[in-house]
């Protein structure tokens, strides 16, 4: 999602970066490696700690991938630069992708690096507003993207809240600020695993409300995305690489310490408390529910049921049969057929 990161922000800068179930893979590296492409969502961030921890431990050398990292200019940019083959691999989110594919782009999910929606409804106020119910005459901020509004109207909906009792704001990326400065009694857009372990660290004592727990359908929030032609040409490199991730984001539900300084060794910037805070909190879900399936596993029902949400709510087209067309296990430890 375009992420709403003005707190964040502040202690991250764009670095330069050339830098599984039960059942687990082997791949057997090639004589000479080959070369991957991956753009980020956004900057180097928690979210991306299995990443940087795959890089550190020589995972994707192991599998005889060359990585290379790229950091996009605009958040927007990364499956637009997957459909034109400037990047081989995207991480992006469940809503961007399913939208991308709906105007037409060729891409599908190989794997959901976080398995729940990280996006949350979140206020300072926690006196006044306990439930989404007490939204009610108040206003909520947005990042003025399509799909917040729709969660902000099904949670309204859900709560029993008149749509016209509430105002939504769009303030653009500077939701926590919207907060801070009270132009807004709450936000909808802000993660509960980065900007929410920030202002619980800061002493602000955020009241964070998840998207899957007020009718919101769950979602994968972040996936990691390829181009279909791409990937039937390069479907070993596929392979190779997202079992690499894996391994990546098992060494640091094992080791979190570890994995968060590889990540901010890439990424200097970043506060390493915080980090390893944020590491911590989102290590659940970084992994499925069901422990008898791999690390990345994509559930097609709730991908179905919330493709069929997007539907609803007016942000596609055409009713997308998202847990046949938009995904695939394939590539997943002990999925390839």
């Amino acid at each position: 999602m375009r992420r709403a990161l003005a707190l964040f922000a502040a202690c991250t800068v764009a670095v330069g970066l050339t830098a599984c179930g039960e059942k687990e893979e082997t791949t057997t590296p090639a004589a000479q490696k080959r070369t991957l492409t991956l753009m980020l969502d956004y900057l180097p961030n928690p979210d991306h700690v299995g990443l940087y921890a795959a890089l550190a431990n020589g995972d994707f050398d192991d599998a005889g991938l060359d990585v290379e990292v790229q950091v996009p200019s605009d958040p927007a940019a990364p499956l637009k630069l997957l459909q034109a083959g400037r990047v081989d691999l995207a991480i992006s989110y469940a809503p961007e992708l399913l939208i991308a594919r709906d105007k037409g782009q060729q891409v599908v999910s190989v794997g959901a690096i976080a398995q729940t929606p990280l996006t949350s409804l979140m206020t300072l106020d926690r006196r006044r507003i306990e439930t989404p119910a007490d939204l009610r005459g108040g206003r909520v901020g947005t990042a003025g993207i399509p799909y917040q509004s729709a969660y902000l109207r099904t949670i309204l909906e859900t709560a029993g809240v008149p749509l016209d009792s509430v105002k939504e704001t769009s303030v653009g990326f500077n939701l926590v600020p919207a907060m801070l400065s009270r132009r807004v009694d709450a936000t909808l857009g802000a993660f509960w695993n980065v900007e929410g372990v920030q202002l619980q660290r800061a002493r602000r004592n955020p009241r964070i409300i998840r998207m899957e727990d007020v009718g919101v359908p769950t979602y994968n929030e972040l996936v990691l995305a390829a181009d279909k032609e791409f990937v039937g040409e390069h479907g070993d490199d596929v392979r190779a690489f997202v079992q690499a991730l894996a391994r990546g984001y098992e060494a640091a539900r094992a080791d979190p310490q570890a994995a968060t300084d590889a990540l901010v060794a890439a990424a200097p910037d970043l506060d390493p408390e915080f980090s390893l805070a944020s590491v911590r909190a989102s290590l659940p879900v970084f992994f499925p529910a069901a422990e008898d399936k791999p690390w990345g596993f994509m559930e097609p029902g709730e991908w179905n049921r919330y493709g069929a949400w997007m539907y609803a709510q007016g942000l596609l087209g055409a009713e997308p049969n998202a847990g046949a067309a938009a995904i695939t296990n394939e590539f997943l430890a002990g999925q390839s057929g």
